[in-house]
Parts: structure tokens; C-alpha cells; sequence
């Protein structure tokens, strides 16, 4: 269990669960909350008994976006302003940047900044009661920070129906429109995603970093460049040990042993 404020971490089997504690306020990214969030991830990163991450939220929801008291506290505080919007960016994209998979666990709502963490996710799995929003428009703060990681998951009319009404969407709409992977009831949510994670984390651990690298910097390229870049990416994994380990494996008709190399 982490001492980070704001922040509970478990490591059980290869999996690392990180839950936002501050229930009373459903789990609002203060910026000690971000800066919490983002000194673990930075320990994760290198960390090789952690090989997946869930991210939970404790309490009734998932996490409510950006803590508004402290906004309006802190709001002719430019230089808490600036902190305030770097960290978050800063966190959304370690997130991205962390080789290794990391499965957003959803419950209640996830709304402004809290759908950019789960947009942010790799993977992401609702309970049925899950409500998603971007509602800044109707309090006269666009959602421009959310609005890069929710373009980047779902068509941009979707996004934009978003962005525009505020409006809150259920699980299942966030499931048709790919917000979210997979919607579960709610008892039966934390069993799914761990078996999702411990799925994953049964898999090469270099494997796994070479891949996710690999998607996100290929979805940026015009499409003959995906192809020479991706080329070369695998190339480069077939000289890997564990790649010729899970070949020798499959042939032989045994299980792998993975060494991460």
C-alpha cells in the first residue's frame, strides 16, 4: 500500500491496482491528486514485478474531473493555473508513455478530466451503472484538455456531441461509440478487469512495451510511413529472446517462458 496522498497502490501477481482516494470529493483530480498519480507512475515505469496497471476509483465514482472548489480557490493564481494544466497533460501522457498496459476500471461517473483518464487508458471497462460526460461547456469551461485524448478514442462527431451538449452518456453508449472495451454489472466488474489484466500480464513484458509504443506512434504517421516504421519495429522484436522463445514455444506445443529480453 502506497503512503502517496490521495492515492492507494496494491501489487498482487504482476498486476498494479491504483485507486484515487478522495471519495468525498468522487475522486477530483486536485493537484495533489495529479502529482500523486504521476510520481507512482514514474516508479512504475521501471518497476519490473508491476507488468499491467489498473486504475479504480474509490467511493461512489470513478473521478469527477478537475476539483472545482480548488479552481475557483486558486483561479487568479496564475502559476497554479499553469501547474494545475502541465500536470494533468503531463500525467495523461505518462499514462500513454508507461510500457505497460493500463486498463481504466470505471464505476458511477467519470466526467471532464475523468473521461480523459479513461480516453487516456489503453483498455477500459464500465460498470452498467457508468455515466460519462465533458461538461465544461455548461459551467463556461470547454473541455479542451479532454477534448485531445476524447478525439483520439472515438469518431469526432461523437466527440463533439460531447464536447458541445455536455451531456451524459450511459456505458453502453460509451461501449458503441469505443470510449470503453467492455461493460460489466457492476458486481462482476473488478473480477473482469483483473482477469483482463492478468491476461496481460502473463504475456512478454518486452513484448507488450514494443507494441503499445508502437501503436500510438504509428496512429500519428501518414499511412506509408506506418508501414516503414511498424517494419522495422518488427524487424527488431523478431531479434528479441522472448520473440524466439514464443516461437520455439509454439511449435513445440509448450508454454513460454518469458524472460523480457
Amino acid at each position: 500500500m502506497s503512503d502517496t496522498p490521495f492515492l492507494l497502490r496494491t501489487d498482487d501477481g504482476g498486476v498494479t491496482t491504483l485507486t484515487l482516494d478522495r471519495p468525498q470529493s468522487r475522486n477530483s483530480l486536485s493537484l495533489g491528486m495529479l502529482r500523486a498519480l504521476r510520481g507512482v507512475l514514474s516508479e512504475i515505469a521501471t518497476d519490473e514485478a508491476a507488468r499491467v496497471v489498473i486504475i479504480a476509483g474509490s467511493g461512489p465514482a470513478f473521478c469527477a474531473g478537475h476539483d472545482l472548489r480548488e479552481l475557483r480557490d486558486s483561479s487568479y493564481d496564475p502559476g497554479y493555473i499553469d501547474a494545475l494544466f502541465v500536470e494533468c497533460a503531463e500525467v495523461m501522457q505518462a499514462i500513454i508513455h508507461l510500457p505497460k498496459p493500463v486498463i481504466a476500471r470505471v464505476h458511477g461517473v467519470a466526467t471532464a478530466a475523468g473521461a480523459q483518464l479513461v480516453a487516456s487508458a489503453d483498455l477500459a471497462f464500465a460498470a452498467e451503472d457508468a455515466r460519462f460526460a465533458t461538461p465544461g461547456v455548461n459551467i463556461g469551461l470547454f473541455c479542451s484538455t479532454p477534448m485531445v485524448a476524447l478525439s483520439r478514442n472515438v469518431a469526432p462527431k461523437h466527440a463533439m456531441q460531447m464536447l458541445l451538449t455536455g451531456d451524459l452518456i450511459d456505458a453502453a453508449t460509451a461501449l458503441r461509440i469505443g470510449l470503453v472495451n467492455e461493460v460489466a454489472p457492476l458486481a462482476e466488474l473488478e473480477a473482469r478487469t483483473l482477469a483482463c489484466a492478468r491476461k496481460l500480464a502473463a504475456k512478454s513484458p518486452l513484448t507488450l512495451a514494443i507494441g503499445k509504443e508502437a501503436f500510438y506512434r504509428q496512429a500519428e504517421l501518414p499511412l506509408a510511413e506506418a508501414y516503414d516504421y511498424t517494419r522495422g519495429v518488427m524487424a527488431e522484436n523478431l531479434r528479441a529472446q522472448d520473440a524466439r522463445e514464443g516461437i520455439a514455444a509454439f511449435l513445440d506445443k509448450r508454454p513460454p517462458v518469458w524472460l523480457g529480453q
